[in-house]
Protein backbone atom coordinates (compact mmCIF):
# COMPACT_ATOMS: atom_id res chain seq x y z
CA UNK A 1 0.00 0.00 0.00
CA UNK A 2 2.90 2.49 0.76
CA UNK A 3 4.07 2.04 -3.14
CA UNK A 4 0.56 2.44 -4.15
CA UNK A 5 -0.15 5.66 -1.72
CA UNK A 6 3.21 7.55 -3.55
CA UNK A 7 1.10 7.23 -7.01
CA UNK A 8 -1.93 9.09 -5.45
CA UNK A 9 -1.18 12.61 -5.81
CA UNK A 10 -0.37 12.21 -10.14
CA UNK A 11 -3.38 9.77 -10.33
CA UNK A 12 -6.20 12.21 -8.82
CA UNK A 13 -4.59 14.97 -10.48
CA UNK A 14 -4.81 13.49 -13.72
CA UNK A 15 -8.65 11.83 -13.23
CA UNK A 16 -9.40 15.34 -11.89
CA UNK A 17 -8.65 16.76 -15.31
CA UNK A 18 -10.59 14.14 -16.27
CA UNK A 19 -13.30 14.49 -15.36
CA UNK A 20 -13.70 17.96 -13.80
CA UNK A 21 -15.05 16.24 -10.35
CA UNK A 22 -13.08 15.78 -7.46
CA UNK A 23 -15.96 13.56 -6.36
CA UNK A 24 -15.32 10.89 -9.33
CA UNK A 25 -11.59 12.13 -8.86
CA UNK A 26 -11.21 10.17 -5.26
CA UNK A 27 -13.39 7.35 -6.59
CA UNK A 28 -10.92 6.82 -9.61
CA UNK A 29 -8.28 6.46 -7.48
CA UNK A 30 -9.68 4.15 -4.95
CA UNK A 31 -10.86 2.02 -7.48
CA UNK A 32 -7.56 1.84 -9.10
CA UNK A 33 -5.38 0.97 -6.08
CA UNK A 34 -8.20 -1.79 -5.50
CA UNK A 35 -7.52 -3.01 -8.69
CA UNK A 36 -3.95 -3.05 -8.10
CA UNK A 37 -4.72 -5.21 -5.11
CA UNK A 38 -6.63 -7.79 -6.82
CA UNK A 39 -5.03 -8.27 -9.81
CA UNK A 40 -1.67 -6.22 -9.91
CA UNK A 41 0.29 -6.16 -12.83
CA UNK A 42 2.98 -8.72 -14.02
CA UNK A 43 5.90 -9.18 -11.48
CA UNK A 44 8.50 -7.00 -12.38
CA UNK A 45 6.67 -4.78 -14.53
CA UNK A 46 6.55 -1.37 -14.18
CA UNK A 47 3.40 -0.13 -11.94
CA UNK A 48 3.08 3.61 -12.89
CA UNK A 49 2.33 3.18 -16.62
CA UNK A 50 0.13 0.33 -15.20
CA UNK A 51 -1.89 2.44 -12.94
CA UNK A 52 -2.23 5.41 -15.32
CA UNK A 53 -4.00 3.05 -17.67
CA UNK A 54 -6.21 1.89 -15.50
CA UNK A 55 -7.26 5.31 -13.99
CA UNK A 56 -7.54 6.55 -17.32
CA UNK A 57 -9.97 4.12 -18.61
CA UNK A 58 -12.00 4.67 -15.15
CA UNK A 59 -11.53 8.73 -16.06
CA UNK A 60 -13.11 8.14 -19.07
CA UNK A 61 -15.63 5.41 -18.09
CA UNK A 62 -17.32 8.80 -15.37
CA UNK A 63 -17.02 11.34 -17.69
CA UNK A 64 -18.98 9.38 -20.55
CA UNK A 65 -21.86 8.60 -17.57
CA UNK A 66 -21.41 12.51 -16.67
CA UNK A 67 -22.26 13.54 -20.25
CA UNK A 68 -24.97 10.86 -20.31
CA UNK A 69 -27.01 12.73 -17.52
CA UNK A 70 -29.32 15.87 -17.62
CA UNK A 71 -27.55 18.41 -15.74
CA UNK A 72 -29.74 21.10 -14.88
CA UNK A 73 -28.03 24.82 -15.61
CA UNK A 74 -24.77 25.69 -16.19
CA UNK A 75 -22.09 22.91 -15.21
CA UNK A 76 -18.68 23.81 -13.71
CA UNK A 77 -15.77 22.17 -12.09
CA UNK A 78 -16.25 21.80 -8.54
CA UNK A 79 -12.90 23.92 -6.79
CA UNK A 80 -10.66 22.21 -4.60
CA UNK A 81 -8.11 22.95 -2.62
CA UNK A 82 -4.28 23.64 -4.57
CA UNK A 83 -2.38 21.63 -1.48
CA UNK A 84 -4.21 18.29 -2.92
CA UNK A 85 -3.20 18.72 -6.85
CA UNK A 86 0.21 17.85 -8.31
CA UNK A 87 1.07 21.84 -9.49
CA UNK A 88 4.61 21.56 -9.58
CA UNK A 89 6.72 20.72 -13.43
CA UNK A 90 5.74 17.10 -14.69
CA UNK A 91 9.44 16.37 -15.04
CA UNK A 92 10.93 15.48 -11.71
CA UNK A 93 14.50 14.62 -13.64
CA UNK A 94 14.66 18.25 -14.31
CA UNK A 95 14.20 17.96 -18.61
CA UNK A 96 12.98 20.40 -20.58
CA UNK A 97 9.21 20.43 -20.95
CA UNK A 98 7.47 20.79 -24.51
CA UNK A 99 3.87 20.76 -22.72
CA UNK A 100 2.20 23.96 -24.14
CA UNK A 101 -0.26 24.23 -20.95
CA UNK A 102 1.63 24.21 -17.35
CA UNK A 103 0.16 22.28 -14.57
CA UNK A 104 -1.07 25.38 -13.05
CA UNK A 105 -3.61 26.16 -16.41
CA UNK A 106 -4.98 22.83 -16.81
CA UNK A 107 -6.45 22.89 -13.12
CA UNK A 108 -8.30 26.51 -14.24
CA UNK A 109 -12.16 26.37 -14.28
CA UNK A 110 -11.07 28.26 -18.31
CA UNK A 111 -9.28 25.14 -19.14
CA UNK A 112 -11.40 22.52 -17.37
CA UNK A 113 -14.44 24.07 -19.44
CA UNK A 114 -12.59 24.02 -22.70
CA UNK A 115 -12.02 20.53 -21.89
CA UNK A 116 -15.54 20.06 -21.86
CA UNK A 117 -15.63 20.46 -25.97
CA UNK A 118 -13.11 16.97 -26.59
CA UNK A 119 -14.32 13.54 -26.22
CA UNK A 120 -13.10 11.51 -23.25
CA UNK A 121 -10.47 9.80 -25.80
CA UNK A 122 -9.28 13.31 -26.95
CA UNK A 123 -9.52 14.89 -23.71
CA UNK A 124 -7.09 11.98 -22.55
CA UNK A 125 -4.77 12.57 -25.07
CA UNK A 126 -4.48 15.76 -24.84
CA UNK A 127 -3.97 16.02 -21.58
CA UNK A 128 -0.97 13.13 -21.53
CA UNK A 129 0.51 14.80 -24.50
CA UNK A 130 -0.29 18.87 -24.13
CA UNK A 131 -0.28 19.06 -19.87
CA UNK A 132 1.98 16.02 -18.73
CA UNK A 133 4.38 15.99 -21.57
CA UNK A 134 4.16 12.15 -22.60
CA UNK A 135 5.62 11.44 -25.84
CA UNK A 136 3.38 10.24 -28.48
CA UNK A 137 4.77 6.40 -27.82
CA UNK A 138 4.07 6.70 -24.12
CA UNK A 139 0.73 7.86 -25.16
CA UNK A 140 -0.13 5.46 -27.14
CA UNK A 141 0.75 2.61 -24.81
CA UNK A 142 -1.05 4.29 -21.83
CA UNK A 143 -4.61 4.28 -23.99
CA UNK A 144 -3.85 0.87 -25.47
CA UNK A 145 -3.74 2.46 -28.65
CA UNK A 146 -0.95 3.31 -31.93
CA UNK A 147 1.31 6.57 -32.29
CA UNK A 148 -0.79 7.34 -35.41
CA UNK A 149 -4.28 7.56 -33.99
CA UNK A 150 -2.43 9.49 -30.81
CA UNK A 151 -1.48 11.75 -33.35
CA UNK A 152 -4.67 12.37 -35.09
CA UNK A 153 -6.65 12.56 -31.95
CA UNK A 154 -3.98 15.30 -30.77
CA UNK A 155 -4.97 17.18 -33.84
CA UNK A 156 -8.50 16.65 -33.41
CA UNK A 157 -8.09 18.05 -30.22
CA UNK A 158 -6.17 20.85 -30.27
CA UNK A 159 -8.83 22.05 -32.85
CA UNK A 160 -12.09 21.84 -30.74
CA UNK A 161 -10.20 24.03 -28.31
CA UNK A 162 -8.74 26.57 -30.47
CA UNK A 163 -11.01 29.29 -29.35
CA UNK A 164 -9.57 28.56 -25.65
CA UNK A 165 -6.18 28.49 -26.85
CA UNK A 166 -6.86 31.89 -29.16
CA UNK A 167 -7.90 34.08 -26.22
CA UNK A 168 -6.18 32.61 -22.99
CA UNK A 169 -5.74 35.12 -20.30
CA UNK A 170 -3.91 36.13 -17.24
CA UNK A 171 -3.45 33.15 -14.84
CA UNK A 172 -1.51 35.93 -12.73
CA UNK A 173 -2.29 35.33 -8.70
CA UNK A 174 -1.87 39.05 -7.31
CA UNK A 175 -3.99 40.70 -10.79
CA UNK A 176 -6.71 38.10 -9.83
CA UNK A 177 -7.00 38.56 -6.78
CA UNK A 178 -7.01 42.21 -6.85
CA UNK A 179 -9.95 42.16 -9.56
CA UNK A 180 -11.75 39.81 -7.77
CA UNK A 181 -11.43 41.96 -3.86
CA UNK A 182 -12.44 45.10 -6.74
CA UNK A 183 -15.22 43.30 -7.83
CA UNK A 184 -16.32 42.38 -4.60
CA UNK A 185 -16.02 45.75 -3.15
CA UNK A 186 -18.43 46.91 -6.02
CA UNK A 187 -20.93 44.38 -5.44
CA UNK A 188 -20.92 45.05 -1.48
CA UNK A 189 -21.44 48.73 -2.37
CA UNK A 190 -23.88 47.78 -5.26
CA UNK A 191 -22.14 49.86 -7.54
CA UNK A 192 -23.38 48.91 -10.63
CA UNK A 193 -20.50 51.27 -12.79
CA UNK A 194 -17.96 49.88 -11.29
CA UNK A 195 -18.97 46.54 -11.75
CA UNK A 196 -19.60 46.92 -15.99
CA UNK A 197 -15.62 49.01 -15.69
CA UNK A 198 -13.90 45.50 -14.48
CA UNK A 199 -16.01 42.93 -17.18
CA UNK A 200 -14.91 42.71 -20.62
CA UNK A 201 -17.34 43.27 -22.97
CA UNK A 202 -17.93 39.72 -24.32
CA UNK A 203 -17.69 38.73 -19.95
CA UNK A 204 -19.73 35.77 -19.15
CA UNK A 205 -20.92 34.91 -15.37
CA UNK A 206 -21.85 31.27 -14.50
CA UNK A 207 -23.37 30.25 -11.70
CA UNK A 208 -23.21 26.12 -10.95
CA UNK A 209 -26.56 25.21 -8.26
CA UNK A 210 -27.28 21.88 -9.94
CA UNK A 211 -30.94 22.20 -9.96
CA UNK A 212 -30.73 22.54 -5.98
CA UNK A 213 -30.81 26.04 -5.28
CA UNK A 214 -32.12 29.76 -7.04
CA UNK A 215 -29.85 30.67 -9.79
CA UNK A 216 -29.53 31.62 -13.16
CA UNK A 217 -30.47 28.84 -15.39
CA UNK A 218 -28.42 30.25 -18.42
CA UNK A 219 -24.96 31.82 -18.92
CA UNK A 220 -24.93 35.51 -18.44
CA UNK A 221 -23.11 37.83 -21.21
CA UNK A 222 -22.22 41.49 -21.05
CA UNK A 223 -21.39 43.81 -18.25
CA UNK A 224 -24.39 45.83 -18.17
CA UNK A 225 -26.48 42.10 -17.67
CA UNK A 226 -24.25 40.98 -15.04
CA UNK A 227 -23.96 43.77 -12.68
CA UNK A 228 -27.22 43.95 -12.74
CA UNK A 229 -28.57 40.09 -12.58
CA UNK A 230 -25.77 40.16 -9.44
CA UNK A 231 -26.77 43.40 -7.82
CA UNK A 232 -30.34 41.45 -8.03
CA UNK A 233 -28.92 38.86 -6.16
CA UNK A 234 -27.01 40.71 -3.82
CA UNK A 235 -29.90 42.71 -2.56
CA UNK A 236 -32.14 39.53 -1.80
CA UNK A 237 -29.18 37.60 -0.22
CA UNK A 238 -29.55 36.44 3.47
CA UNK A 239 -26.66 37.96 5.41
CA UNK A 240 -22.78 36.71 5.07
CA UNK A 241 -22.09 34.56 8.70
CA UNK A 242 -18.12 33.86 7.34
CA UNK A 243 -16.03 34.23 4.77
CA UNK A 244 -12.85 33.77 3.25
CA UNK A 245 -10.39 34.17 0.74
CA UNK A 246 -8.65 30.61 -0.90
CA UNK A 247 -6.39 29.64 -2.79
CA UNK A 248 -8.15 26.71 -4.86
CA UNK A 249 -7.49 25.33 -8.33
CA UNK A 250 -4.00 27.52 -8.00
CA UNK A 251 -6.17 31.06 -7.83
CA UNK A 252 -8.10 33.03 -5.66
CA UNK A 253 -11.87 31.78 -4.34
CA UNK A 254 -13.54 33.87 -2.36
CA UNK A 255 -15.45 31.33 -0.28
CA UNK A 256 -19.01 32.03 2.01
CA UNK A 257 -21.87 31.32 4.20
CA UNK A 258 -24.76 32.65 3.74
CA UNK A 259 -27.17 32.86 7.21
CA UNK A 260 -29.78 30.74 4.96
CA UNK A 261 -32.58 28.57 6.51
CA UNK A 262 -34.30 28.07 2.37
CA UNK A 263 -33.91 24.82 1.35
CA UNK A 264 -33.37 27.27 -2.11
CA UNK A 265 -31.09 29.14 -0.57
CA UNK A 266 -27.46 28.19 -0.87
CA UNK A 267 -25.91 28.33 2.24
CA UNK A 268 -22.36 27.97 0.91
CA UNK A 269 -20.66 29.49 -2.18
CA UNK A 270 -17.58 29.75 -3.84
CA UNK A 271 -16.83 32.07 -6.83
CA UNK A 272 -13.59 33.68 -8.60
CA UNK A 273 -12.62 35.18 -12.19
CA UNK A 274 -10.80 34.76 -15.12
CA UNK A 275 -9.05 37.80 -16.49
CA UNK A 276 -8.13 38.36 -20.27
CA UNK A 277 -5.05 39.59 -21.33
CA UNK A 278 -6.00 43.04 -20.80
CA UNK A 279 -6.47 42.35 -17.28
CA UNK A 280 -10.60 42.56 -17.60
CA UNK A 281 -12.59 40.07 -15.92
CA UNK A 282 -13.81 37.54 -18.96
CA UNK A 283 -15.85 34.74 -16.55
CA UNK A 284 -17.38 35.22 -13.24
CA UNK A 285 -17.74 31.55 -11.75
CA UNK A 286 -19.91 30.75 -8.68
CA UNK A 287 -20.17 27.28 -6.91
CA UNK A 288 -23.19 26.64 -4.94
CA UNK A 289 -24.19 22.92 -5.45
CA UNK A 290 -23.55 20.82 -2.38
CA UNK A 291 -21.65 18.26 -3.86
CA UNK A 292 -19.01 20.16 -5.63
CA UNK A 293 -18.04 21.63 -2.06
CA UNK A 294 -17.69 18.52 -0.21
CA UNK A 295 -13.70 18.81 -1.88
CA UNK A 296 -11.05 19.80 1.09
CA UNK A 297 -11.02 23.56 1.32
CA UNK A 298 -14.17 24.66 -0.83
CA UNK A 299 -15.92 25.84 2.32
CA UNK A 300 -15.19 28.04 5.15
CA UNK A 301 -13.46 26.02 7.98
CA UNK A 302 -16.06 24.88 10.40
Amino acid sequence: MTELASHRRKLFGLAYRMTGSAADADDVVQETFLRAIGKPPAKGGDLEPWLVTVALNLARDRLRARRREHYRGPWLPSPIDSSELDLEPPSPDDRDTEARYSMLESVSFAFLLALEALTPLQRAVLLLRDVLDYSAKETAVALGSTEGAVKVQLLRARRRIASYDATRGSADYPATRAALLAFLVALRDEDSAALALLLAEDAVARTDAGGEFLAAGIDLVGPKRIAAALLGVRKKAPPLVRFELRTLNGMPFFVGEQDSASPRVARHFAMTCELDRAGKIRAFHTVLATPKLAAKGARVAG
